[in-house]
């Protein structure tokens, strides 16, 4: 008999039990393929993985449960009446009934994602934790052509549009971008939404195509769900800052393509709309009671209320309105959010017709700027004399005026990043601008800083006005006095007796914790004193004959491998190997740098 011999009829148990294949579960559900795509993405149900394919390593496997989950939805009576209201209008149109397939094809059953959104994310901050490929394909979507007879309905993605364009109008206006960062497959952007970090791609503004190697039928589930859970969270954002949602657009800006601007006016505006709201509220609760002459007593709330309106400094009704705005404002800004919305403050940008405009006018209101463009709509033309910076991606400017500066598009991104206004002489009109660094890469971490970093980084120490160290030593070598001498913030005297104090509390520190060490191990007193002078005349002959430390780290590595299991030991390898792998590519990096360097000198 074999060793894993079941009997027939026998429950099944371990892997066999727990999962099931897909062709299973197809079956399982009386469903084809392409709605068991459809149910599995919008209810979040993946593939598994287990330790033992009991079917054969060829197959896809899922968790029983999750199978018996979704056997349970009502999505799956919903997809199964489209199939057959679908058959309903083949077989009526095969017998040339127009009439009947026309009403029928009026009487589609619909379904809605509502429930879905609650059920996989009960909270909001789970829906922003998951905000970042949502986001991508959004705004994916959002950039392809919207042609009638193609694969994608025009209605969907001027949906998409129109909800890219709401999430940044509110990230603009609250002043929650962070990062952004130009690569070639896009605009990278980062914002923190009530304390989630939120990364997203944008596609450049190019002629998309629609390529036939891009299953677009699992795409499209996907925006479907995203297009709903997208919908919910800017609702809940807009209302988190008393915003109505949807917003009501100006038709003009709107038929001018100026979508970001009308919402980002719109946002700005709310605020006002309430207060006028308000003042019209309180005008008509006035003459009702002037038409009804009650005199009626007030209360002493009401007493207190117009006690401290008339302390206000203001006599303008709604001023104790602005006051309350303007404390909780305060309150829920961090330091960051108002380095951020004081970056670009007092400057006026005006945006030539070559600059990827959609960008800059998302990035430059987010930092506190005021921005037109060239165009239609715009806010204000060329030709205001209060223009500070002009944006231009061309390599001449026929007219140039001497009260703004004409820079190009990166110095406004290498800004935003660098949270300083940084010299426009690298970024003119013409000239090479200086390598475009990424936010997201950690240059300690990585091993290698480039030069125009640590010009960025000398640049905001002395925008901070702190004390930056010398070329060679590290941050926190400023505790060292020689070093503080050898920069001239100290004289000789200072440092030779900061140096002693320094010393003397290393030797009271370094005995406090020999002490601690002697009386946990149990140590006499009587003995502690023998075995300081022991250590005393020890410690003299080290200091006259030092050893190799190299060689002493190498023999401690050695005996610690030789004591560690095969696992650990592999771990280990591992992990040297990658870090060989990183010195390498930082010799790459270098070298490349001498060999740019050595050609410009020639």
């Amino acid at each position: 008999m074999p060793k894993h011999y079941r009997p027939p009829g026998k429950k099944k148990e371990g892997n066999a039990a727990k999962y099931i294949t897909r062709t299973k579960a197809v079956h399982y559900l009386q469903v084809s393929l392409p709605t068991f795509r459809k149910l599995c993405i919008l209810k979040g149900i993946f593939p598994r993985e287990p330790k033992k394919k009991v079917e054969g390593n060829h197959k896809t496997y899922y968790h029983t449960k999750d199978i018996a989950f979704l056997a349970h939805d009502p999505l799956v009576e919903k997809f199964r009446d489209i199939r057959a209201h679908k058959r309903k209008v083949k077989k009526a149109l095969a017998r040339k009934n127009r009439e009947l397939a026309d009403r029928l094809l009026n009487r589609q059953p619909t379904y809605k994602l509502d429930r879905l959104i609650l059920e996989r994310y009960p909270t909001f901050v789970d829906a922003l934790r998951d905000l970042d490929d949502c986001l991508t394909m959004v705004h994916l979507f959002a950039a392809l052509p919207a042609v009638g007879g193609e694969r994608i309905q025009v209605e969907q993605i001027h949906n998409c549009r129109r909800l890219s364009h709401e999430w940044q109008a509110y990230i603009s206006q609250t002043h929650s971008l962070r990062k952004t960062f130009i690569s070639v497959k896009g605009i990278y952007y980062q914002a923190e939404v009530e304390g989630q970090k939120i990364t997203w791609l944008t596609p450049h503004a190019l002629q998309q195509v629609l390529t036939d190697d891009v299953d677009f039928n699992v795409m499209l589930t996907f925006l479907e769900f995203y297009e709903a859970l997208l919908g919910f969270v800017n609702f809940k954002l807009y209302h988190s800052i008393n915003v109505k949602y949807p917003p009501l657009l100006d038709p003009r800006l709107e038929a001018l393509a100026a979508e970001l601007y009308a919402l980002c006016r719109y946002v700005s505006a709310a605020p006002e709309r309430q207060l006028g709201d308000s003042q019209a509220i309180s005008s008509s609760e006035n003459e009702q009671s002037e038409d009804k002459k009650v005199d009626a007593q007030t209360d002493e709330s009401d007493l207190r209320l117009a006690q401290l309106q008339h302390q206000l400094p203001a006599n303008e009704p709604g001023t104790l309105m602005h006051l309350v705005e303007d404390a909780t404002g305060a309150d829920d800004e961090d330091n960051e959010t108002k380095e951020c919305k004081n970056l670009f403050k007092k400057l006026k940008f005006f945006l030539s017709r070559e600059v990827p405009r959609e960008s800059l006018l998302f990035i430059i209101p987010a930092f506190g700027g005021v921005v037109s463009w060239e165009g239609d709509g715009s806010p204000f033309k060329e030709s205001d004399e209060d223009i500070t910076h002009q944006i231009v991606d061309r390599p001449t400017q026929s007219h140039m005026l001497l009260s703004r500066e004409y820079v190009q598009p990166q110095w406004i991104y290498d800004c935003v990043n660098a949270r300083i206004i940084l010299p426009t002489e690298a970024y003119l009109v013409g000239r090479v601008p200086p390598p475009h660094l990424s936010p997201f890469v950690d240059n300690e971490a990585e091993g290698y800083v480039p030069e125009y970093a640590e010009t960025i980084k000398r640049l905001q120490v002395a925008a901070s006005k702190q004390v930056l160290p010398m070329p060679g030593l590290e941050s926190g070598d400023l505790d060292d006095p020689h070093n503080l001498l050898a920069e001239g913030i100290i004289d000789r005297a200072e440092a030779s007796e900061a140096a002693e104090k320094k010393r003397k509390l290393a030797m009271l520190e370094k005995q406090y914790h020999d002490e601690l060490n002697m009386e946990l191990q149990g140590i006499p007193y009587s003995a502690s004193l023998s075995s300081k002078n022991l250590q005393s005349s020890v410690e003299d002959v080290q200091e006259d004959a030092p050893a190799d430390s190299e060689q002493m780290e190498k023999d401690t590595r050695d005996l610690s491998m030789v004591s560690m299991s095969r696992k650990k030991r592999r771990l280990y390898e591992a992990m040297q190997i990658s870090k060989e792998r990183k010195k390498a590519n930082v010799n790459i990096l270098r070298e490349r740098k001498n060999k740019a360097q050595a050609s410009k000198k020639e």
